[in-house]
């Protein structure tokens, strides 16, 4: 038990980001669980194993880590759509990179999560966003990961925030830090269930930035993108906001931005 207590301590040394439940209940399902998250029929197979990752460095995270997914489960998932692309400013596109459709069964263990807070969804979802490669060229000193904000009212009505869970996840993945310095305005309403033109309006001056990014590379996270309606205008608002003192055109100075979901599709 020391060395499970220590190599956790060593996997997750800002476990204080996280609140005690859903650390805990992720640490059960990867380190002590033995079936499947998913279909609870098969055993569960180590994630190196499905990345085919086999260094003796990794000796001891195999004998704990039991991964989250079986072999069966996880190849029933398509991983990786080609991204899509949204308009952010004139000759200037946004590329979109999804982990998966947001189809069954990916589409209602998202649900579950984000509307009901089921704790038992939540290691399928780190899941798969763990299939999300790290961008290329972007590491901890040079980038940071942006997610998508939500208003004080829908924080308060839903009670807690599953897109800042899942980005907290999204940066251990790949050891990037977050940043918290963009907004939402609190009279935008929800986007579920708008057309694509109703998206857009509705979050017409949606998002504020509270400070400047610190450095140039911005990756912009969010559960579904559906349209990619939110990641664009979140998007734009740097783009609008920065001042050209800092956004210059300049290739070695201008701002790279990015955009990652966990799931694409319909809602």
């Amino acid at each position: 038990m020391h060395a499970l207590a220590s190599y956790l301590k060593a996997l997750y040394p800002k476990v204080s980001y996280l609140k005690a439940p859903y650390q805990s209940g992720l640490w059960l399902a990867e380190y002590l669980s033995i079936r499947c998250q998913l279909c609870r029929l098969y055993p569960s197979t180590s994630k190196h194993h499905l990345n085919h990752n086999h260094s003796n460095s990794q000796k001891l995270s195999k004998r704990f880590s039991r991964g989250l997914l079986c072999t069966h489960c996880h190849h029933d998932i398509v991983w990786l759509p080609a991204p899509f692309f949204v308009d952010i400013a004139p000759s200037m596109t946004l590329p979109i990179q999804a982990a998966t459709y947001y189809d069954y069964p990916i589409r209602q263990a998202i649900r579950a999560f984000k509307h009901h807070e089921d704790m038992t969804k939540l290691a399928i979802l780190v899941h798969v966003l763990r299939q999300l490669p790290r961008p290329h060229g972007c590491h901890y000193a040079n980038s940071v990961i942006i997610p998508m904000p939500t208003t004080n009212a829908r924080l308060v009505k839903r009670g807690f925030d599953p897109v800042s869970i899942l980005s907290i996840q999204l940066s251990k993945h790949w050891n990037i830090p977050l940043w918290h310095g963009a907004k939402r305005i609190d009279s935008t309403s929800t986007q579920q269930g708008l057309t694509r033109s109703e998206r857009l309006s509705n979050l017409d001056n949606a998002f504020a930035l509270t400070q400047m990014p610190p450095v140039k590379r911005l990756i912009l996270f969010d559960d579904v993108a559906t349209t990619g309606a939110s990641l664009q205008a979140l998007a734009r608002t740097f783009y609008e906001q920065v001042p050209r003192s800092h956004a210059s055109t300049s290739s070695n100075d201008s701002y790279q931005i990015l955009a990652y979901a966990l799931a694409h599709g319909s809602q």
